[in-house]
C-alpha cells in the first residue's frame, strides 16, 4: 500500500437507530475508494448498514491534556444530564 495516499478514518453504523462508531483507518486514493476498501475490511461479516469516511487531515479534536478546563463548565449544569428522567421500556438505544 502506498503510504503517500491520504489516510481516511472509517465509521460504521451497525443497525438503524444506532450511531456510527469509529472502527479504524485506511489509506485510499479518494473517498469513494475509501468506502469500497472499508466495506471489504470492516464489514466482511455484514456488521454494518452504513459507512462514513473522512480524510484524517479534516478532523479537528480537543486536546486530552486540556480536558479538565475544557469540560469543567458542564459540571454545574445538572439539567444537561438526563440522569433524573425515567425512560419507558419501549425506548431503545438511548
Amino acid at each position: 500500500m502506498n503510504k503517500n495516499l491520504p489516510l481516511y478514518e472509517i465509521f460504521i453504523r451497525s443497525k438503524n437507530g444506532l450511531h456510527h462508531k469509529h472502527v479504524g483507518s485506511l489509506h485510499a486514493s479518494d473517498p469513494q475508494m475509501a468506502i469500497m476498501n472499508a466495506r471489504d475490511v470492516y464489514t466482511r461479516r455484514q456488521e454494518g448498514i452504513s459507512i462514513w469516511v473522512i480524510e484524517s487531515k479534516d478532523i479537528t479534536a480537543s486536546n486530552p491534556e486540556d480536558s479538565d478546563a475544557f469540560y469543567a463548565p458542564a459540571e454545574d449544569k445538572v439539567y444537561r444530564h438526563p440522569t433524573f428522567y425515567d425512560l419507558p421500556d419501549e425506548v431503545k438505544h438511548m
